[in-house]
């Protein structure tokens, strides 16, 4: 009798390091928490509060693996603008407002879950979403950075407490108190301890999280005036307010502005926000995840909601998937959701039996770490990593920060979608592109080589606005497959495409899968960055395609090297060669370009642009071709998958050949050719053999070399491969024949 496996000893199993692992984040979580709940200017316990509520239902309900959930940094702004907008200069009625505008948009992200949305974040440009988080980063600094040195009283904009700092910074020197001048030295010690901890190479000081050792040192700062008998140089307002009994003092939500238009612009902006933080946390962590497991986002949003609207009716913040502690979770061994479940509860007994220890941490030592998180947010390399992809990125990137800082989130992120549209349409030189095209079903997919991998056609343009459209072909395919994209007959293919099709491409590798992109090389593009802007040229306009290669020119050039062949990029109008081989009768060749080529000369494989029909049936076609000078001169011949081409042939005045002794030959393939015994003789049983148990390519002689085609398009790399291999062996048994 065979044993009952036990599917949950893996769990089991893993539980020690889920555990250790929960443990580790909750020491991050619970610094942070304070922190943001302060920046935000809500009670501090109230980001605790959603950590714990987070942790607890996401890891029971949600559809993710290894991510942490809590209050998140994109928030912060958002949060802060609701409660002193609501509370009208009262923060706390403030932040009752804001609790029941965090329940509703609680229940939108719910409703956002059930109708399938977890991909709208995929609807927001790549630069533009930079442009909005290096916001929130310039957000979260101007206003910590004040608080870090002792000024807990600044209040405006963040532009204007951004143009405070060097006054601030002058006041602190020239007329500070003791108190602002300890809070400001515990400030700058603990921003040094988050800038330099990733320098210290101790493994057992490594052990513990920066934010951690800062709550560590500045709770050790507090008693040790207790210790010496001397008088804490800073009062109460200096220090974070915990409540006596956290229980008993839980804040409920007012929704009697519900119907107020500030509170629904708050709701929706909480919504927006905590949605697109969430999706794009949630894709950053699958694909650290060790596993390569892909979650279920839409499930996610269900959990985040319901997480949501149970936080805010308790008195916490905005639930939501957090990138830096879900990455601290994965580092530490986690392998499931209850790594999450622990970190929640950790929380909770450090609630329960510190709180005396955590009224005693300086909310300057909780604004240096928002401090450090704010500038990571926007840091100068942030902006060289933008402009390195385009011209056209960086001009996105900077009006979403500008209209962010000088506006507010929902509209700095509407800019930015508008002005990336409309600088799409000044690049193509047309809105009907995008217009015209946007509802028209643009991905096609099947199976080929008998279901061994799959094809994608993409046409028209891939963008923002219809990149869901492959993403929903791509995530049909398990991930172990082989998948080829083709852009043929793309004319567009943006930045945030290039990116997202770049983190499906690292999923699939992962998996032992592959995903290669093809029909790119003809596309131009101002810069040298994978995920540049990419778009198709005229085809009268014959400029140097090989000044930016594409990843399968360079791999391509990396395979001519392999074979110690040769490899040119450029275009190449000398086609007549082509001429006198059937194929080519009735279709006109534009140009040959990715040229591969033996030393002699005699073998070759390159990329062919041409075109079949005429007028409104004309199409062009982009197939790569191997050409084989023969050393011997051999009969004219066309072999074919039986029916294919038959058509054509039988119009140039061919039959098919049949071979004695070879029924399931003659039954799979048709063969054509003048010279009949010739023909017949050439083909003998290793020859036979050979074609039987390859796949199939198209075959011609026209008497003195060879035409070996594949497919009517272009062939990944891997490809290419093969139909060299193939048509390397061709040609020995070929010539071996005559």
């Amino acid at each position: 009798m065979t044993p009952k496996t036990n599917h949950t000893n893996p769990f089991i199993k893993d539980l020690p390091k889920n555990f250790f692992s929960g443990f580790v984040v909750s020491l991050i979580a619970l610094p942070l928490g304070l922190g943001l709940a302060i920046a935000s200017d809500a009670p501090p316990i109230s980001g605790i509060i959603a950590a714990i509520v987070g942790g607890t239902v996401v890891s029971l309900l949600g559809g993710s693996k290894v991510t942490i959930t809590g209050p998140g940094n994109g928030l912060v702004i958002v949060l802060l603008g609701a409660i002193t907008t609501l509370g009208a200069g009262d923060l706390y009625q403030g932040y009752l407002f804001t609790l029941a505008a965090i329940v509703i948009s609680g229940v939108l992200m719910l409703l956002l879950g059930f109708l399938k949305m977890g991909r709208l974040a995929d609807f927001f440009p790549a630069s533009a979403i930079e442009g909005m988080l290096a916001a929130i980063g310039w957000g979260i600094f101007a206003k910590q950075f004040h608080i870090m040195i002792g000024h807990n009283n600044e209040h405006g904009s963040i532009v204007s407490l951004l143009a405070q700092i060097p006054a601030g910074l002058t006041d602190l020197f020239q007329n500070g108190t003791i108190e602002e001048m300890v809070a400001a030295g515990i400030g700058i010690i603990s921003l040094f301890i988050m800038v330099f901890y990733s320098k210290i190479r101790n493994p057992y000081f490594q052990l513990i999280p920066a934010p951690m050792w800062i709550l560590i040192l500045s709770v050790g700062f507090s008693y040790s005036f207790g210790w010496l008998n001397l008088p804490f140089p800073m009062d109460s307002s200096y220090l974070i307010s915990i409540p006596e009994n956290v229980l008993s003092n839980l804040a409920f939500p007012d929704f009697s502005k519900a119907l107020q238009k500030d509170f629904i612009l708050s709701v929706f902006a909480i919504t927006l926000i905590a949605s697109i933080e969430s999706l794009l946390s949630i894709k950053a962590v699958d694909k650290l995840d060790p596993q390569s497991r892909r979650s279920n986002v839409n499930k996610d949003l269900k959990a985040l909601g319901l997480a949501t609207s149970l936080s805010g009716l308790v008195g916490g913040l905005n639930v939501v998937t957090v990138i830096a502690r879900s990455s601290v979770n994965v580092n530490n061994g986690a392998t499931n959701r209850s790594a999450n479940l622990f970190h929640a509860a950790f929380l909770v007994v450090f609630i329960l039996l510190f709180q005396e220890q955590l009224k005693k941490i300086p909310l300057a030592a909780l604004a240096a770490i928002l401090v450090y998180t704010g500038y990571k947010l926007a840091t100068p390399k942030t902006f060289r990593k933008v402009a390195k992809i385009g011209k056209e990125q960086i001009v996105i990137f900077l009006t979403t920060l500008l209209i962010t800082l000088f506006t507010n989130l929902i509209t700095g992120i509407a800019v930015g979608i508008l002005i990336t549209l409309v600088i799409h349409m000044v690049i193509n030189k047309s809105a009907l592109l995008f217009l015209g095209n946007l509802f028209k079903p643009n991905v096609l997919m099947f199976q080929e080589n008998e279901g061994k991998n799959y094809y994608v056609s993409v046409k028209y343009f891939c963008s923002f606005l219809n990149f869901y459209k492959l993403k929903n072909k791509l995530d049909a395919i398990p991930e172990d497959q082989h998948v080829i994209v083709d852009f043929s007959m793309c004319g567009f293919v943006d930045h945030t495409a290039m990116e997202g099709l770049e983190n499906y491409m690292e999923t699939f590798t992962k998996k032992e899968g592959s995903i290669e992109l093809i029909g790119l090389d003809k596309h131009g593009t101002d810069s040298r960055h994978p995920f540049a802007i990419r778009k198709i040229l005229p085809l009268e306009t014959l400029k140097p395609i090989e000044k930016y290669f594409t990843r399968r020119q360079t791999n391509l050039k990396a395979t001519s090297a392999e074979y110690g062949w040769s490899y040119n990029a450029k275009k190449n109008i000398k086609t007549s060669f082509l001429s006198t081989f059937i194929f080519f009768k009735s279709r006109e060749i534009s140009y040959l370009y990715n040229h591969l080529k033996d030393e002699k000369g005699k073998n070759s494989v390159f990329d062919v642009e041409f075109t079949e029909g005429a007028f409104v049936a004309k199409e062009v076609v982009k197939a790569t071709i191997m050409h084989i000078s023969l050393a011997n001169p051999l009969p004219v011949f066309s072999l074919d998958k039986e029916g294919l081409l038959e058509r054509i042939y039988k119009l140039a005045g061919f039959k098919d050949i049949p071979i004695e002794n070879h029924p399931d030959f003659n039954r799979r393939f048709f063969l054509s050719g003048e010279k009949t015994t010739q023909i017949q003789a050439l083909f003998h049983n290793d020859l036979i053999f050979f074609l039987e148990s390859n796949p199939y390519y198209h075959i011609e002689s026209n008497g003195h070399s060879l035409l070996i085609l594949k497919k009517e398009r272009l062939l990944s790399v891997q490809e290419t491969k093969a139909l060299i291999y193939f048509g390397q062996q061709l040609q020995r048994l070929l010539e071996h024949s005559s």
